[in-house]
């Protein structure tokens, strides 16, 4: 936070970005040896590029500091209050093109679509870390990955993340634990140990559906990190199910016992 605040009052330049990336970099990788966190990186050659959009799986908050230690990024996210929040302002501070939006907030979302289709045209950007899921899935599963990050065109860098739950448990719960509470739990456990795979990049074929294309994209990060691939959003742990979806399921039941 502090070193956040600093490079906001330095002047737009090459060497305010390169002493960003710097201090970015530095600052997570010593995150890393507090938490403490034990990563093994595959397929680095693969990491996302400048004006690039990584997707990856999303377990815990832990999952920015594993990737940021490896290379830097533009954040976009939920909007957060109290100590999250504070986190999110100082950041935005550094110069960096972070987006933290309402996700029920319908104007936040067309300025969000915006912003990223501005981004991905400018290679000389950061490339962006996007977590589609949009909540913390329990390290099992990939659920349904939306569509919005998808439907704006240019690379796709994939990263699929696996932790070892034997060591500790890193899936936060938010709607049990508060931040603070969590990080306590985390600097408490015994080891943080966790895979990071980054998959070959992809991009959206021709004709081809952007549901599609997060589905497909979806199925290689379940496959490579071992994770079951559903269809499920993972929203369902804080609203109630849509009529839509219930039908599709008492449709596809209603066919099973038709078939028996």
């Amino acid at each position: 936070m502090v070193a956040s605040a600093v490079l906001g009052y330095l002047p737009d330049s090459r060497l305010k970005k390169w002493i960003n990336q710097y201090v970015s970099l530095s600052v997570y990788k010593m995150l890393l040896r507090c938490i403490p966190c034990l990563v093994t990186f595959h397929n680095r050659e693969n990491r996302a590029k400048g004006g690039g959009i990584c997707v990856a799986n999303h377990t815990s908050p832990i999952d920015v500091i594993l990737l940021s230690s490896d290379n830097c990024y533009a954040f976009i996210g939920q909007k957060h209050t109290a100590f999250t929040g504070a986190i999110q302002r100082a950041m935005s501070r550094s110069g960096t093109d972070h987006i933290w939006f309402d996700r029920f907030e319908m104007r936040d979302r067309k300025k969000v679509s915006q912003r990223l289709k501005e981004h991905v045209e400018d290679p000389e950007k950061l490339p962006m870390l996007i977590f589609p899921e949009g909540t913390c899935i329990n390290n099992t599963s990939v659920m349904m990955f939306k569509k919005g990050s998808f439907e704006i065109g240019g690379i796709i860098y994939p990263a699929a993340i696996k932790y070892d739950a034997r060591f500790g448990d890193p899936f936060w719960n938010s709607s049990r634990f508060s931040m603070v509470r969590y990080i306590v739990m985390m600097l408490t456990s015994w080891a943080i140990v966790c895979d990071v795979w980054y998959l070959p990049p992809m991009v959206r074929e021709e004709g081809e559906e952007a549901v599609d294309f997060a589905n497909r994209v979806k199925a290689e990060i379940a496959r490579q990190g071992g994770l079951v691939d559903l269809d499920w959003d993972g929203q369902l742990k804080r609203v109630r199910v849509k009529s839509t979806l219930r039908e599709k399921e008492q449709e596809e039941y209603s066919k099973l016992i038709k078939n028996d």
